[in-house]
């Protein structure tokens, strides 16, 4: 149904300072992804491996 639209969100590449930020990651959690990643990853990578807390 999308396939050229998944793949273009598969490649899109984002700084992991910058996701962290947008998805108000906490300092530990943008630490590990810098370590698993580096600074630059593709988009659908970091969503699938960041963890966020529960904020109830």
């Amino acid at each position: 149904m999308g396939s050229a639209e998944d793949g273009a969100m598969g490649s899109e590449l984002w700084n992991v300072f910058d996701f962290a930020r947008r998805y108000r990651l906490t300092m530990r959690e943008q630490n590990r992804l810098l370590m698993l990643f580096g600074p630059v990853a593709s988009a659908t990578v970091l969503l699938s491996n960041a963890r966020r807390n529960q904020l109830i």
